[in-house]
């Protein structure tokens, strides 16, 4: 099973054949990449589109035309996609993928390839990367502040009723996030002189109205506006002195084509023309629509892809879950959902940028431990109750060696875990308490990829045997794993999951605890509110049941979390009083693991009150629970914060050393964010100690780490580069 991550399919033009290559973009850059090649009739591709656009343009909206769009699908990708590409994408668990292509391949819907299960589009989030000919010069890209700013444009030329409601629509959506985004309404009479002056004040600009495309001379494409056309040529000109916006939102419609809404064989170069003037003159994404579709679906489609970014979900998958929302309501037959397309990283978010305090860890570095202990101890409880009733039908070995696995883990022995749980597992596949025991092992030893895998065995023998209590645990689980590895989009969708079923089902206790693993989902993204609200119903539940065990034990986990949202408001006595009542309960049950988040969070808030010596001590108690358990993902988070509170009391040695201990144990469990980490912190170091060159040398590591996982992390390093070169 492979590991959930980013994929890049790119795809070269030959003269009789495509040459292709899928890869992870999380991967470091290859020195030897591997290509297929796939001798292809271009000619009958062409053909396919066609029949494609022909099935687009009908209005006539029945089942036969579904299925019409999956046969084409389906030929599509039994004709441009090799064997070992087709295997790898139907395999994959990934949920995003970038299409980097020629610009001769543009034309081909690609987003509407048919495995034979899903339309790539609805099975991915997905986004188009283009390689142009012609002359290349370095872009400006706009770097996004804790504010973002968007302009809409509704309606430019005042004849188009409907997009005026559009665009009203999404500026009263925004209107109860005036302190995440800075919303200006522009309608009717807008010349280009308007555009011109403002466009690069805005991080996002949304368009709704009309665009017009010359096939004759594609240079005279563009929008329209009440004095005339804003020219694909005008665009390109704009981003040669100034940032132009991270996002266009083009939601416009050929004029020509308002009475029917059809479109014709050259819709994709079409849409491209726009697109690429924008992303050549420095707009990081571009949306696109191919089509006019009906007013009122138009708005739901914007109010999804809305409310889908604004909650910290990645632009492409934001795009994704609109069009599965059309869906929903329209029926695959509607269509509707093929009319939007996505130039840029599929990726990207834009309400989860934000800068972050060097001597503040994030938020699910330091709380990966919490659920899993408690919950190990709660698969125990239920396991011995079921045993009790149903001993005789009980393989007594399978027992034995689950109970001997999770004492191994308790001990911090992962490795014997692992063996133990495997050994059961071999004896009973079915035997379901203990996957997350052997997946909880894996993940602290750092090995990512099976611990994935487990979780995955976790929900899919639960959904074998219809074991529904199973399957909502093991939704939370593989939810989490999702959250701590910054996948936010599908920790989300499992989350939702779990909450569904376990609502269903009148699971008070994986209620409790989904609804608390949303919460923090919520303090990652900045949401507090939305998070207090959360943990306040949790905490409801737990109350209700705290004689209970299981309860008790969520209830810390609630109040730990509650302390959360008090630090991230900089209320550190709030902080301190929840952190307390957990830390009062985790050690009336015994519960030590816990204990070393609850340390490492107390001393955080005295390292923020300056009051250095009880961080310390509150470090290296949580260091030496973490040391017991050998539970190297804290570890290197552990070491992180021991070198910064060092750097900040300017014990230079202790600091360096703590730093090369993280970046050492960040490469042997493979985490990427977290070697980053370690060399930024180093570069500091070597900054203050006045080593220029190591200074750059490791925020050149970090930059490069950064680039494909955190933009404005990497450009906030490059501002730091830039500084040190002229000091």
């Amino acid at each position: 099973m492979q590991v959930t991550q980013a994929l890049n399919l790119e795809v070269f033009k030959q003269e009789r054949s495509l040459k292709m290559g899928l890869f992870s973009q999380n991967e470091p850059s290859a020195t030897l990449k591997h290509y297929n090649q796939v001798s292809v009739s271009f000619e009958e591709i062409n053909g396919l589109c066609e029949e494609l656009i022909c099935i687009l343009n009908r209005t006539a909206r029945i089942e036969a035309e579904a299925q019409s769009l999956c046969k084409i699908g389906r030929m599509l990708w039994d004709h441009l996609l090799s064997r070992p590409i087709k295997e790898k994408l139907k395999s994959s668990l990934s949920t995003q993928l970038t299409l980097s292509l020629d610009e001769e391949l543009i034309q081909i819907p690609w987003e509407l390839i048919f495995d034979g299960s899903d339309f790539l589009s609805l099975k991915f989030s997905m986004g188009r990367l283009v390689r142009s000919g012609g002359e290349s010069a370095a872009l400006r890209y706009r770097n996004l502040s804790d504010e973002v700013k968007m302009l809409i444009l509704a309606n430019p030329t005042g004849d188009l009723d409907s997009a005026y409601t559009e665009g009203l629509n999404i500026k009263n959506q925004f209107a109860h996030k005036r302190e995440r985004v800075c919303v200006d309404f522009k309608s009717t009479s807008i010349d280009k002189a308007y555009l011109k002056k403002n466009i690069c004040d805005y991080d996002i600009v949304h368009f709704a109205g009309h665009c017009e495309f010359d096939k004759k001379d594609t240079q005279r494409s563009g929008w329209m506006f009440s004095d005339g056309l804003f020219s694909v040529e005008e665009i390109m000109k704009m981003g040669q002195s100034s940032d132009l916006p991270v996002l266009i939102f083009s939601n416009a419609c050929h004029s020509a084509q308002l009475s029917t809404g059809l479109i014709n064989s050259g819709y994709q170069e079409t849409n491209f023309n726009m697109a690429g003037a924008f992303l050549f003159a420095g707009v990081r994404h571009y949306i696109g629509s191919i089509r006019k579709i009906e007013d009122t679906v138009s708005q739901e489609f914007g109010r999804k892809f809305y409310t889908q970014l604004l909650s910290g979900v990645s632009v492409g998958e934001s795009l994704r879950l609109a069009k599965l929302k059309l869906i929903k309501e329209h029926g695959l037959a509607g269509l509707h959902w093929t009319s939007h397309l996505l130039y840029g990283d599929p990726g990207f978010v834009f309400f989860n940028t934000r800068v972050k305090k060097q001597n503040k860890r994030l938020l699910s570095s330091r709380f990966k431990k919490a659920i899993f202990s408690a919950g190990i101890l709660i698969l125990i409880i239920a396991l011995g109750l079921l045993s009790a009733f149903w001993a005789p039908k009980l393989n007594p070995g399978k027992i034995y060696l689950f109970l001997s696995s999770e004492g191994q883990y308790r001990k911090g022995n992962n490795q014997g875990a692992v063996d133990l749980g495997m050994r059961a597992i071999n004896k009973d596949r079915d035997f379901l308490s203990v996957y997350p025991v052997v997946a909880n092992a894996y993940w602290r030893m750092g090995k990512k990829e099976k611990a994935l895998r487990y979780y995955f065995e976790y929900v899919l023998r639960s959904e074998k045997l219809n074991n529904k209590k199973h399957l909502a645990s093991a939704y939370i689980k593989l939810g989490w794993f999702y959250q701590l590895t910054g996948q936010y989009a599908s920790a989300r969708q499992f989350y939702d999951k779990a909450i569904s079923l376990s609502r269903e089902l009148k699971d008070k206790l994986n209620e409790a605890v989904a609804l608390r693993k949303l919460a923090v989902w919520y303090i990652d993204n900045k949401n507090l509110e939305a998070a207090l609200e959360l943990l306040t119903k949790s905490v409801a539940i737990n109350l209700a049941g705290r004689n209970n065990f299981e309860h008790r034990s969520n209830l810390a986990g609630d109040y730990f979390d509650i302390g959360l949202v008090f630090a991230d408001k900089d209320d550190y006595a709030g902080a301190k009083e929840f952190y307390e009542k957990s830390r009062k309960i985790f050690e009336e049950l015994k519960l030590k693991n816990e204990l070393s988040d609850c340390f490492f969070n107390l001393g955080e808030i005295y390292l923020f009150q300056k009051e250095y010596q009880k961080a310390m001590d509150y470090y290296f108690m949580g260091l030496k629970i973490d040391l017991a358990q050998n539970n190297k993902v804290n570890l290197v988070s552990d070491y992180n914060m021991i070198g910064e509170l060092y750097l900040e009391m300017d014990d230079l040695g202790e600091a360096e050393s703590h730093f090369k201990h993280a970046s050492v144990l960040a490469g042997e469990i493979n985490s990427p964010p977290d070697l980053a980490g370690a060399n930024y912190n180093l570069g500091l170091l070597y900054k203050k100690m006045g080593k220029k060159n190591l200074a750059r040398e490791h925020w050149r590591k970090a930059q490069e780490i950064y680039r494909p996982i955190d933009l404005d992390k990497y450009q906030e390093i490059r501002s730091q580069l830039l500084d040190l070169d002229a000091s």
